[in-house]
């Protein structure tokens, strides 16, 4: 018969004293409190690390990711850029794979499909704010530029928006032709193009004035209007238009 355990004696491995209950992780609470605080006061109310926790918590189930975030902030600035940032550089991050990054792509890409649904089918010209919101929303984040067109039916609806070309920090190649035999596959009888300046200034440069003027060259002689060419900054934009560019 086994002797009687003394009171000094552990536990087996395993085995807890009846009535015991496991003590919770300090990161389990913290993470309770920071969905109720978000549940109580919205996002507002949330550092922009706290709010890259919540989305880390579905990759990252049973580890403290506060420090993680943080490493993101001081990596990429802001939790816009760090959502904006390719995945490539974000696994790059020490303590972040492939699941947490695909799950910071798909709050980038929930955002950019909800911009989109306040422009897609209405009146461009009248919606401007709306547009502008939305090309910032996709565009001025990112590291390298981009150029999209957004084409318009004949009451300036918007029939579609299409990333036409994706280039360096400071260059994107477009061709005259390829934009306007696009606008025709499209039966588009108006357009307005956008790109990125990744540097933050919109200030279009003499590439882009010598572009625009010959794809609208191209564009008139398929009878197809350019209303407008808008660079991107990180907090302003700047429209041909306005700037007797066009």
């Amino acid at each position: 018969m086994a002797a009687a355990r003394g009171l000094g004696e552990a536990a087996l491995p395993g085995l807890e004293p009846a009535g015991s209950k496991k003590k919770e992780p300090d990161h389990a609470r913290h993470r309770e409190r920071l969905r109720a605080r978000f549940d109580r006061a919205g996002a507002t109310a949330l550092a922009d690390y706290e709010l890259l926790e919540l989305v880390l918590f579905r990759a990252i189930p049973r580890r403290d990711v506060k420090p993680l975030a943080k490493r993101l902030l001081a990596e990429f600035g802001d939790f816009n850029h760090a959502i904006s940032a390719p995945p490539a550089r974000l696994t790059k991050v020490e303590g972040l794979g492939e699941a947490a990054a695909r799950e910071l792509k798909i709050v980038e890409a929930a955002a950019h499909r909800l911009a989109q649904a306040r422009v897609i089918g209405r009146e461009a010209l009248s919606s401007w704010s709306a547009l502008m919101t939305y090309c910032k929303t996709v565009m001025a984040y990112r590291e390298t530029e981009e150029f999209r067109i957004l084409f318009l039916d004949r009451k300036n609806a918007l029939l579609a928006d299409e990333a036409q070309a994706k280039g360096t920090v400071d260059h994107v190649p477009v061709y005259p032709r390829e934009v306007a035999k696009r606008a025709l596959e499209l039966n588009a009888s108006a357009m307005i193009m956008v790109h990125n300046h990744p540097s933050g200034d919109p200030t279009p440069s003499p590439a882009d004035i010598e572009m625009t003027q010959r794809i609208e060259a191209a564009l008139e002689a398929v009878g197809v209007t350019l209303h407008d060419h808008v660079v991107i900054g990180k907090e302003t934009d700047a429209s041909f238009r306005a700037l007797g560019l066009l």
